[in-house]
């Protein structure tokens, strides 16, 4: 046996600091598997509608947790010392957002109006606070109001032009939060503070539009703040208006000289001319209605203008409103549009009016339209004057009837020099004519705006009875 001792390690002396790596390799790994699952932020809470007044309309409860996911929602309402489940749903799995719907109406039964407690919360699958998890809770004091707004009728219109506008007077209990006309897919609101002596009145003026089913039927909605509504259906004459309907050919001149260059895409301009056509006719006038329809719907909450709107000066009427196109290329059908307003013609480069007092809402480009000028008249109502060669305003400006806008030109698809001339309401285009004539709106708005009634207005336009001549009796 040697009498000196080996200088290699025993295994013991090694085994130690292994195990001890091992060990702290595995709480590292362990806590960088566990530690995400200890993350303390909470879920988030959002209602909507977010009222301290609740009805019988729906509530949506809508619940997130970007963390380690959710566990539980539960919302109760509590009224009279009863307290009511509105939702209560457990997540097996873990959940990263929830959209509860809640319908009030089928929740409240024997519930009385007044005030309660509305209690929701969430919690979170985090084992955060001793593995219970996250919690919010959002508490308030609300008000139960299932009792919906009372409406009555003041003054109404007995005839309104399919494609035209009718005006209506009508009267909102004190709760209501908003109110109009619904027709179709469209609603026009009322305005309050317009009728002489009645500042509690509302005047809405809406639309029996051109794209809407002569049999649809107008309805005069209130809403208030906790979703309750009444509805009261309207009852009117509907006037037919006969619009015309076209077939224009299109040329390979127009679609390369025309269209083309309306597309701001290089790539968008390849293809077939009957696939360029439709492009500009389907895809960028739909882009150019929308933006429209976005500008008209924000408007000034008081009536900008007096009396009929005007003409432009010598000019003519060369197509009319909602004008039902078909468009042909070699003979074939490659699509359909309506024509929103009216084109005018006058000389070239004529000097363009304003139709009625208001302020610009819009200047620029305006794609098939070329340059336009969009006016403002207040009340939903607004004016659009297209294909403009120049323009004299900017957007802000307050404008007289008749004032000089800018000229007459051929931009956008026009097809030689001329204005495009619509009246748009809340949106949706409407039949201009009617604007044009003074004996339309002192029948159908003025008296209303003087705050007579509809008996009053109905005696006064009813058709006068001919006069009975009497003879005298011969003695």
């Amino acid at each position: 046996m040697s009498i000196f001792k080996s200088d290699t390690p025993s295994r013991s002396n090694w085994a130690i600091p292994s195990l001890l790596l091992i060990i702290i390799a595995g709480l590292l790994g362990g806590a960088y598997y566990l530690w995400p699952r200890f993350e303390w932020q909470p879920p988030q809470i959002m209602l909507m509608p977010d009222s301290d007044v609740l009805g019988v309309a729906p509530m949506e409860i809508v619940v997130s947790d970007q963390g380690a996911g959710l566990k539980s929602v539960t919302a109760t309402l509590t009224s009279g010392g009863a307290e009511h489940t509105l939702a209560s749903e457990q997540y097996a799995e873990p959940v990263s957002e929830k959209k509860i719907t809640v319908v009030l109406s089928s929740k409240l039964t024997g519930v009385k109006e007044g005030p309660a407690v509305l209690r929701v919360s969430a919690r979170d699958r985090s084992l955060w606070n001793s593995f219970r998890g996250n919690e919010t809770v959002i508490q308030r004091n609300v008000t139960i109001d299932i009792t919906p707004p009372t409406l009555e009728l003041v003054a109404d219109d007995r005839y309104v032009n399919f494609g035209g506008v009718g005006v209506i007077v009508f009267q909102a209990s004190a709760d209501t939060a908003t109110s109009g006309v619904r027709i179709g897919d469209y609603f026009f609101p009322g305005y309050a503070g317009q009728i002489k002596g009645h500042p509690d009145h509302f005047l809405v003026l809406f639309a029996h539009p051109y794209n809407v089913p002569a049999d649809a039927k107008a309805t005069l909605v209130a809403t208030d703040k906790a979703g309750n509504t009444r509805e009261m259906r309207l009852v009117y004459e509907l006037k037919n208006v006969k619009y015309r309907k076209s077939t224009i050919a299109i040329a390979d001149s127009f679609i390369q000289n025309k269209m083309a260059p309306l597309l701001s895409d290089a790539g968008a301009r390849q293809g077939t001319p009957q696939e360029v056509f439709v492009r500009v006719n389907k895809g960028l006038r739909k882009e150019n209605e929308d933006k429209i329809a976005a500008i008209t719907k924000q408007s000034t909450p008081s009536m900008l203008w007096k009396g009929a709107f005007t003409q432009l000066s010598n000019s003519k009427v060369e197509a009319n409103f909602a004008d039902a196109r078909t468009y042909t290329y070699n003979n074939e059908t490659i699509d359909h549009a309506y024509h929103l307003g009216y084109d005018l013609s006058v000389t070239k480069h004529y000097p363009v009016e304003a139709a009625n007092s208001g302020t610009v809402a819009f200047t620029g480009d305006l794609g098939i339209y070329g340059n336009a000028v969009i006016l403002d008249h207040g009340l939903g109502l607004f004016t659009l004057y297209g294909h403009l060669s120049s323009i004299d305003v900017k957007a802000g400006d307050a404008i007289k009837q008749r004032q000089i806008l800018g000229k007459t030109g051929e931009t956008g698809l026009a097809v030689g020099d001329h204005l495009h001339y619509g009246v748009y309401l809340h949106g949706i285009a409407i039949l201009p004519v009617e604007w044009w004539d003074q004996k339309w709106i002192n029948d159908n708005i003025q008296p209303k705006l003087e705050g007579q009634s509809g008996v009053a207005i109905a005696k006064f336009q009813a058709p006068k009875a001919p006069r009975k001549t009497v003879r005298k009796r011969r003695r």
